[in-house]
């Protein structure tokens, strides 16, 4: 395995001093994967987390189960979200699930408390306890009960590698990233389901094609534009209020979508004449600094016009704050950046 060292992606600074160094690897590409910019060691596995929904997503809008259901683009934009647990979420996914003829008891992702604050205050004042639907992935796991409903499979452990349903999600990855999940290191994503490690190179290129529905299978390449066209038409349902993977898209006016994973992943696409692919990785799995070294890749590489730049602006150097809200400093672009 490469022992390169990371470059220093962000820093954090507090008064007159650089308090905080974040490193980290990431890479651009274009469809016939040529890099338009690398930083450190893009080949090196990682789990990609969440940041790669949108192409398990391939899943559930290949099967027939789409169609079979008559669903539409919101559950497509579920199917690729780490919501944040609002009420659009949790009614979407709950709709989603009578229209299978089950409940939330069918999920397997475990409850979690929704990310957005006031949703949780909510609940909290309501007596409401957290279930399954509010974990951020249930739209996810939706999707899969979907294919197992439609191909008359048992939707009990779903999540498992050896369901066929799962089956067909690694090869779909495989296909998409070229890179052979059966020897790559494995285990378990938050939400149950099984995580290979992943190249960034082979993340981004997976985007790049996405992106471009740049495929010979032209059932692929509608479930691509379908893909795309639901996340650029419903990112409030793929992320939530003040969320980046929301914001990101209305920044730049629908031209770039981005998703988050755990651990300061993040993938990401440029749709247009040009289309690109994005994959990011915080070595020490920082958010925060994975959101400031997201964007700034957006603002450099990703053709935007001015307009678009300056929408970027308040994530390129958000400012840390003490308790009272005094501007203490701010997490920025490294030099290595």
């Amino acid at each position: 395995m490469s022992q390169l060292v990371n470059p220093v992606l962000v820093e954090v600074t507090r008064g007159d001093m650089v308090e905080s160094f974040h490193r980290g690897a990431a890479v651009i590409v274009d469809q016939s994967g040529c890099k338009i910019a690398e930083f450190g060691d893009i080949g090196r596995p990682i789990y990609p987390r969440s940041a790669i929904k949108p192409l398990q997503a391939f899943v559930f809008v290949e099967s027939g189960a789409l169609d079979d259901y008559q669903f539409t683009g919101t559950q497509i934009a579920l199917a690729c979200a780490s919501h944040s647990g609002e009420k659009c979420h949790t009614d979407g996914v709950r709709q989603w699930l009578e229209r299978l003829g089950l409940n939330e008891t069918a999920l397997e992702c475990g409850a979690h408390y929704p990310a957005d604050r006031q949703t949780r205050i909510s609940m909290t004042q309501e007596g409401i306890k957290a279930s399954a639907i509010h974990n951020n992935c249930s739209g996810k796991h939706a999707g899969f009960i979907s294919v197992a409903c439609h191909f008359g499979e048992p939707v009990a452990a779903y999540i498992d590698r050896d369901h066929p349903v799962q089956r067909r999600v690694e090869k779909i990855l495989y296909e998409l990233t070229q890179e052979r999940l059966e020897t790559a290191p494995a285990g378990f994503d938050g939400c149950g389901i099984p995580v290979y490690g992943m190249s960034l190179q082979g993340i981004a290129e997976a985007f790049a094609k996405l992106a471009g529905a740049n495929f010979a299978s032209s059932r692929r390449q509608a479930a691509a534009h379908q893909i795309c066209q639901a996340m650029a038409e419903h990112p409030n349902l793929v992320g939530g209020t003040d969320r980046l993977c929301t914001l990101i898209p209305f920044a730049t006016q629908r031209q770039v979508l981005i998703k988050v994973g755990a651990e300061g992943v993040y993938a990401g696409l440029v749709l247009g004449e040009k289309p690109l692919g994005i994959a990011l990785k915080i070595d020490d799995g920082s958010r925060r600094a994975a959101e400031v070294a997201m964007t700034w890749l957006i603002k450099r590489f990703c053709g935007l016009d001015a307009a678009q730049i300056d929408r970027l602006d308040p994530w390129l150097q958000p400012e840390v704050r003490t308790v009272a809200k005094r501007v203490a400093g701010m997490v920025r672009p490294a030099a290595d950046l």
